[in-house]
């Protein structure tokens, strides 16, 4: 499969992460769901690429060796983590002032990580290829998800390991993802998700088969508010979630 020049980038979506850039580090920010959610997605991600390549997490730098791409890095909350393991790290994102941000955080932390303002589509015609790509709270903003997650599966080497999270959409997620955390608890301006723009998990299922990735998992991510945490879940993929999924070996 030729890499896809298709823009899948919906300028309208980057404008509003654009604006809020400056907070990507602000723990009590606009994007304080995100820094609240980050130990849970951290614990799944390095759980799969651990299992996925044989990984010891107890190790020092467990990924050294694996070179992983965060597409729609934002601010670098999940490159850092990655970098601090061992690996070879690209964080890309389509939103321009969201990389300074993060090439500025990242040399306070003295990490060495390869920020780039560019696309999943852009990296998938210069041929560039990865052991992992982190896909996470993407899939939702874009114009064409079929063609983006089609430009993220060129991204992977062949057994490689691709893994996406994104929001639920039914009645549930409508009052939690939009209601609650945009309107009443103001975590997030009003407008940042789009109800009609969120996938079901089977869709995901669908779409990442149709791109020519093989799904291998999914969990919920849910939310307690009585605790105030979030934690992972086998069965609730009614909000929050997240798939892994492989590139087949040719």
């Amino acid at each position: 499969m030729s890499a896809t020049a298709t823009n899948t980038v919906d300028p309208a979506e980057i404008a509003k992460f654009e604006a809020m850039a400056a907070e990507w580090w602000d723990p009590a920010g606009k994007f304080k769901p995100l820094h609240m959610m980050n130990p849970v997605r951290l614990d799944y991600i390095t759980s799969q690429i651990a299992a996925e390549f044989g990984r010891d997490l107890s190790q020092p730098e467990p990924f050294k060796g694996l070179r992983i791409l965060d597409i729609g890095c934002g601010g670098g909350l999940l490159c850092e983590p990655m970098a601090r393991l061992g690996a070879t790290v690209v964080g890309a994102d389509a939103a321009e002032r969201n990389i300074p941000v993060a090439q500025v955080h990242a040399e306070q932390s003295g990490l060495n990580i390869d920020y780039r303002h560019t696309t999943a589509e852009a990296l998938a015609a210069a041929g560039e290829q990865f052991d992992v790509v982190l896909n996470m709270e993407v899939v939702e903003h874009v114009a064409d998800p079929l063609g983006y997650l089609t430009a993220c599966q060129q991204l992977l080497k062949p057994g490689g390991l691709h893994l996406c999270s994104t929001i639920n959409r039914n009645p549930k997620s409508f009052a939690m993802a939009i209601v609650g955390a945009e309107w009443v608890m103001r975590w997030l301006p009003k407008g940042t998700h789009e109800w009609n723009k969120f996938i079901t998990p089977d869709e995901l299922f669908d779409l990442l088969t149709r791109a020519g990735l093989t799904p291998v998992d999914r969990k919920g991510y849910v939310f307690n508010f009585a605790r105030f945490t979030w934690s992972i879940s086998d069965r609730d993929l009614s909000v929050n979630y997240v798939t892994a999924a492989t590139k087949p070996v040719e």
